[in-house]
């Protein structure tokens, strides 16, 4: 990739920015490495790493590459058979074990959905052994425990009983000196490994010993006296048994990793790869950004969505996105506008934009952008005066312009800033206009910037040109910074003289200088950017009310959604309630037919004794009918209630129970409904008139059985209770007794299944407590036999 190109668009910058975000060094410098490619194989496979390593930072938010020392050296020093590694290697070596011990099972954990990142863990050396070895030997500063081994151990305390022998001895012996020979405060000390004492020059020989240094006067001297020269001579017998102690140590731990060389190598390199793919993974977490679609070289699709500059990004405060796209047949991008627009910055934008996506960067982008592979990037930006090669700003702008055009194909992303400027303007726009035909038919994605405005007239005349500008506040002369395709830009040379403050009648002059053609180009130009500001307030308006009415779309649908809930929580109540008045009402039946038998066995009673009870019995169903009733809320069903009025007469409805009948009184908003021999007070909001229909539908000959009509049910003579827990059963059977006892049936068969007995127990309890079952015993031949229980019922 053209270097001076990406030195120009501060690619390295831009790295640096994105290697802030690894966890170690090496992670930043394995950034920092990075360049774009390409092999569009490459660049794919690696923006989906990034993309996945994106996912796992979102599913686990507190991951972070641990420690990652850097052991390359020690790692070669292995090679070397004899070769020890150094007590601070040795603790590094730990910690990178540790950290691709935890590395491995945090990726492994999500292989499914990261099978990129596990393919990566998959590559982490686990010796947990040796690392363990390591840290019972090696403490936190890299220097070997006294516990490492037991003659280092022994060696120690020897070392440290014996220095204190010393220094005790010295002390007492500093002490016993005269005072002509003492050095005030004289405290024993330590020079080139011996413990020394001070004393004055007058008292050496008196003294004797070895002299190791003396003061800066030379009035002092600092001596090891003869009593200490055996004891530090063991001293340094000890000392030296203890570093062979200390380097075996050493040598040992070292050798046990020896072995495994070659995959500490690659456990290293695998960490990098993945801090590397963290760091641009965090990147873009932190500014939003999108993996690209990347198209083969030489596509003619570009197309980027909400595009950012990186390093105007980075740099904080509102940064405006720019959205462009280039189809088939449009190769040229010719942008215009006054300075300050931030034209420049836009050309650098789409340039590291592509780079940093072709370096395996996710860049700052929006879903939907697809990038083509360019095989080289060239890029003319900026003031490149030099003094010291005797160039202008123009001859350097030539330079480069001769280098792209010497190499450019329709691979290729050129972007020129100023096209045209640094010399005359009509030969800087002819000579431009020259260039951007070339660099057009030559199929090279080009952008360029411009004031000349014969370059704006190219778009009409060749093929593949097109004018685009970065808007700017007429009122306000200030720049928006919003890319504008298809309208080229002015230059509002004039209208900022005019608001700095410069005469009228100056500018006035000046106007009248301006060529006609160009006084009614500006015109045309202010006419199309007034439309399309008007056209983007339209459209503006346009969503906002799209967004209004989907928003009071969504909210009447949860509304409608939220009723139809209450409206099925309100049917489901009133068929328990109806269920639970059934129930009783049956229960009330049983009871009085129970009363009327037990008055019919009664061999003295009489007629009127056999009536009076049948009275009473009709009183106490028609009395819980009324209880029951009353406890019933009225749900408004979902269809409209019929306008019929209810009087006295009129063939009536029981809404709760369905039951139809004849309305006898209405009074105090409540009904007296005959029903099949019985009188029901029911709320008049709990009656509906029936059509003339219904009413005669209602009056044909219904069998009945007893006084109570109830609504169809459709029963069945046999209910399944296998696969049913115990505390399943009594929700299964009573609504299987329930119907039966509706549908007339006389007896019930229930299969519970031979099994551990368990579901017949249940199922014995349940009908011996049911006063509806007359008696129950175990299925006959053809019947299941003890897998199933019969109930005869009333």
């Amino acid at each position: 990739m053209n270097r001076h190109a990406l030195q120009v668009l501060e690619f390295s910058d831009a790295l640096d920015l994105v290697a802030e975000f690894a966890s170690s060094p090496l992670g930043g410098e394995a950034v920092r490495a990075l360049t774009p490619s390409d092999s569009r194989g490459w660049v794919e496979a690696e923006l989906r790493r990034v993309d996945q390593m994106l996912g796992f930072l979102l599913r686990a938010d507190d991951f972070a590459i641990p420690a990652l020392p850097d052991l390359r050296a020690p790692l070669r020093r292995l090679n070397v058979e004899g070769a020890a590694w150094e007590g601070p290697w040795l603790r590094d070596g730990a910690e990178l074990l540790r950290s691709a011990r935890e590395t491995r099972r945090a990726l492994l954990q999500h292989a499914e959905h990261f099978p990129l990142l596990a393919e990566i863990g998959r590559r982490l050396l686990v010796l947990e052994d040796e690392e363990a070895s390591i840290r019972r030997a090696i403490d936190a500063s890299g220097e070997v425990k006294d516990d490492a081994s037991r003659e280092l151990k022994r060696l120690r305390a020897e070392i440290r009983g014996l220095r204190s022998r010393i220094v005790e001895q010295l002390e007492r012996y500093v002490a016993s000196l005269p005072d002509r020979f003492r050095v005030p405060d004289a405290s024993v000390s330590v020079r080139d490994g011996r413990y020394v004492i001070p004393i004055r020059r007058e008292g050496r020989s008196e003294v004797g010993g070895i002299v190791h240094d003396e003061s800066a006067t030379g009035a002092t001297l600092f001596v090891e006296p003869p009593l200490a020269i055996e004891l530090m001579n063991r001293l340094r017998g000890l000392e030296i048994a203890e570093a062979r102690e200390v380097a075996r140590i050493l040598l040992e731990l070292t050798d046990r990793l020896r072995p495994h060389r070659a995959e500490l190598v690659e456990t290293l390199s695998a960490l990098i790869e993945l801090d590397s793919l963290f760091a641009r993974g965090r990147y873009a977490l932190q500014y939003n950004g999108h993996r690209p679609e990347i198209l083969p070289a030489g596509t003619e699709e570009y197309r980027v969505v909400r595009g950012v500059h990186p390093l105007l990004l980075a740099g904080g405060g509102d940064v405006v996105p720019f959205d462009l796209e280039m189809v088939e047949g449009e190769r040229t991008l010719l942008v215009s506008g006054p300075n300050t627009g931030g034209k420049t910055v836009l050309l650098k934008g789409i340039g590291l934009i592509s780079a940093m996506a072709q370096a395996g960067i996710v860049p700052p982008v929006g879903a939907g952008t697809k990038l083509p592979m360019f095989r080289d990037i060239y890029a003319d930006i900026g003031d490149e005066q030099s003094i010291e090669a005797s160039l202008s700003t123009f001859s350097a702008h030539l330079k480069n312009l001769g280098e792209l055009l010497a190499e450019a194909d329709h691979e290729s992303l050129v972007l020129v800033d100023e096209m045209g400027s640094g010399t005359d303007p009509a030969e800087g726009a002819a000579l431009a206009q020259a260039i951007l035909v070339e660099l057009t038919r030559r199929s090279a994605l080009t952008v360029a910037t411009t004031h000349l405005g014969q370059l704006k007239a190219l778009a009409g005349v060749e093929p593949g040109v097109v004018n685009a500008s970065l808007q700017f506040d007429a009122q306000e002369l200030r720049p928006t910074y919003r890319l504008v395709k298809g309208i080229p830009g002015r230059s509002y040379g004039l209208a900022i003289a005019r608001r700095l403050g410069l005469p009228a009648a100056l500018l006035e002059r000046a106007e009248a200088f301006l060529p006609e053609e160009e006084r009614s180009a500006a015109q045309l130009l202010m006419e199309l950017e007034q439309k399309e500001r008007e056209m983007a307030a339209a459209l503006a308006a346009a969503e906002a009310a799209r967004a209004e009415a989907f928003a009071l779309r969504r909210e009447i649908e949860e509304r409608e959604h939220a009723v139809r809930k209450r409206e099925r929580e309100a049917e489901a109540r009133a068929r328990q309630q109806a269920r639970d008045l059934l129930l009783a009402a049956r229960a009330e039946v049983d009871a009085a037919i129970r009363e009327v038998r037990e008055a019919a066995a009664a061999a003295t009673v009489t007629q009127e004794a056999l009536n009076e009870a049948a009275r009473r019995a009709r009183r106490r169903v028609e009395e819980a009918a009324r209880r029951q009733a009353a406890k019933v809320p009225v749900e408004a069903p979902r269809r409209a209630r019929r306008a019929a009025r209810l009087e006295a007469g009129a063939r009536v409805r029981i809404v709760a129970t369905g039951a139809t009948g004849t309305l006898l009184e209405l009074r105090d908003g409540r009904g007296v409904v005959e029903t099949n021999g019985l009188r029901i007070q029911v709320p008049a909001a709990g009656l509906e008139a029936l059509t003339a229909a219904e009413a005669a539908e209602a009056a044909r000959p219904q069998p009945r059985r007893g006084g109570w009509s109830a609504p169809e049910v459709h029963a069945r003579p046999e209910v399944d209770l296998r696969g049913l827990r115990a505390e399943e059963v009594a929700s299964a059977l009573h609504p299987a007794l329930d119907a039966a006892i509706q549908a007339d049936l006389a007896s019930l068969r229930i299969i519970h299944g031979k099994g551990t007995g368990a579901l017949r127990e249940v199922v014995g309890e349940l009908l011996r407590a049911d006063p509806r079952v007359v008696r129950i015993r175990p299925g006959g031949i053809g019947e299941g036999g003890t897998g199933v229980t019969v109930a005869e019922l009333v």
